[in-house]
């Protein structure tokens, strides 16, 4: 996608990359799409790079991306519709999610606090998008029905390594060999 300009229809929820600070972009506001990438844009707005989750993109005029589940038929959190939403986690620079690029290690829930804690990594222990990825992963697990709380624990031991890349992933980014 090459940059483009639009204007805010509606408040617009963002975070500054790459800090991961929330932010609102407020409504009748220009700004710069400087990229369009699993289901996630990156804008210039106030001279600062943000990034707007696709289940917003309505907000800036754009087509939102749906992250719909089933009414629930209990008050329970369901772990597949956690790994859903997990699945919809697209990595800043690679076109592959989160979950087949290996970088989700391990899902717990507890149902009686509604909450749902994560371990993952990043690529790079040095990577300047960990605090966005982390902002990421908690906004859409909040999206999954009777979720009230997501931690996300940033860790790095095991280190990520390509051989923790789904086939398909490795395949889709030219690693398989």
């Amino acid at each position: 996608m090459e940059r483009r300009m639009v204007v805010a229809q509606a408040d617009c929820p963002a975070r500054r990359v790459p800090d991961g600070t929330p932010l609102t972009i407020p409504k009748d506001t220009f700004v710069t799409i400087t990229q369009a990438l699993g289901g996630n844009y990156t804008l210039t707005y106030n001279g600062q790079m943000v990034r707007v989750d696709g289940t917003d993109a309505d907000k800036l005029g754009l087509e939102a991306e749906i992250l719909e589940f089933p009414e629930p038929s209990d008050d329970q959190i369901s772990e597949e519709q956690v790994w859903t939403a997990l699945k919809t986690v697209f990595d800043p620079e690679i076109p592959v999610d989160l979950v087949n690029l290996g970088l989700i290690y391990a899902v717990e829930i507890d149902q009686a606090a509604k909450r749902v804690d994560i371990q993952m990594t990043l690529t790079a222990p040095a990577c300047g998008m960990g605090p966005v990825l982390v902002g990421d992963v908690e906004y859409r697990v909040r999206l999954v029905p009777n979720v009230e709380t997501v931690v996300v624990d940033l860790v790095f031991d095991p280190p990520w390594n390509r051989e923790m890349m789904s086939e398909e992933a490795q395949l889709e980014t030219g690693m398989f060999f």
